[in-house]
């Protein structure tokens, strides 16, 4: 995921990029993808579905001919969101399918941030193309890609258990595989835990709504205190609901969103570096096949040879490059969300403290 210097190959800024809105038609999502152009002269303005997303990771994962770029970190898109999802389908989505289409929409800016920053991948006319074009992108099909080849390569899981001849990637590879299987977990277990307080929040809001039930008309002085105290204690249950959504809102657009960012961008590197692999597999076949090969293949072979090691070598320059920005960048961005979480949090609690003090002050003078 190396970044670019601003204004080398697209016409606008990459950290400028925002998804502002989401639009239904039917079973359709729309989302309006904002940009400012280099020139400070206005903005771009599109409209693109999901579909369109797909289309650009496609021509990113069609660029064959770029040297090293197997060792590519691509920025992770999430899995479609659909209107009316299935319990398989929120399962995939987690924290994304929560908070009114926000932290999805936000998921999805990311994606495009991580893509217009990167030096290789922005280079792509695909990039220029869906940030600025006013038309849809296109339905033209993508050639066969890295991660068709992805796809075969996975029937031979002989392969992951390959031994490397790099000892750092064999350390990276353990490193990742440790840290992919612990985000996932920490990731579902948070999800819990908002889930848990969504579901407090409505049983309180219930509960809240029912104590009006009890409140009972006229002049006996004991209904009165019963049904005062009824109303208050209904006040109090209204807060700690909106107290409970709140503290449930925080988790999502925060910690939430960085462990599910986090999950799927340990995924990203753990398919580069199963690529590598591969592209290893292959480099040490067609070695073996130019010391094997006869004399009237022989020339053949070395030339096969040649280029293999150079394609490896390209690809273990730019993963190395690739793994030390990630993990930099992934270090950072799981921080900021740490302190985000720890903010609103804090200020959700102060705001909800002093509110609850004025209830307690309310429920003495009624004492």
């Amino acid at each position: 995921m190396e970044e670019t210097k601003e204004g080398t190959t697209l016409p606008v800024h990459s950290q400028s990029i925002k998804v502002t809105d989401v639009l239904k038609d039917g079973e359709t999502l729309t989302f309006v993808v904002v940009s400012q152009k280099h020139s400070g002269m206005g903005e771009y303005h599109v409209h693109r579905t999901y579909d369109d997303f797909e289309w650009l990771q496609q021509h990113l994962f069609s660029q064959e001919d770029v040297p090293g770029i197997h060792g590519v970190i691509f920025p992770p898109l999430p899995p479609k969101a659909q209107l009316n999802a299935s319990g398989k389908v929120l399962k995939q989505l987690g924290f994304l399918s929560l908070g009114e289409w926000q932290p999805y929409s936000t998921a999805l800016e990311t994606f495009l941030h991580q893509v217009a920053a990167h030096s290789l991948l922005s280079k792509n006319k695909a990039v220029e193309i869906f940030l600025t074009s006013s038309e849809p992108p296109g339905k033209d099909k993508v050639r066969k890609n890295i991660f068709n080849r992805l796809s075969q390569a996975v029937e031979e899981m002989r392969k992951e258990g390959h031994k490397d001849v790099d000892s750092s990637f064999k350390l990276n590879c353990d490193h990742n595989l440790l840290l992919t299987g612990l985000t996932k977990t920490a990731a579902e277990r948070f999800l819990d835990v908002v889930q848990t307080e969504q579901k407090i929040a409505v049983a309180c809001g219930h509960f809240s709504a029912a104590l009006h039930l009890c409140v009972e008309p006229g002049d006996d002085p004991d209904k009165q205190d019963f049904s005062k105290t009824c109303v208050k204690i209904s006040e109090v249950f209204e807060l700690i609901k909106k107290n409970m959504s709140s503290v449930a809102e925080n988790n999502v657009c925060t910690l939430g969103f960085g462990l599910d960012l986090e999950s799927r961008c340990q995924d990203a590197e753990k398919e580069m570096l199963f690529r590598r692999t591969c592209k290893l597999v292959e480099m040490e076949t067609a070695i073996r096949n130019a010391e094997k090969a006869k004399p009237v293949k022989k020339a053949a072979m070395e030339e096969l040879k040649k280029a293999a090691e150079k394609d490896f070598a390209q690809i273990c320059e730019v993963a190395k490059q690739e793994i030390a920005q990630f993990q930099e960048k992934r270090v950072d961005a799981l921080q900021c969300a740490l302190v985000e979480w720890c903010k609103k949090q804090l200020h959700t609690a102060k705001e909800s403290a002093a509110l609850y003090d004025q209830h307690l002050q309310a429920f003495k003078a009624m004492a």
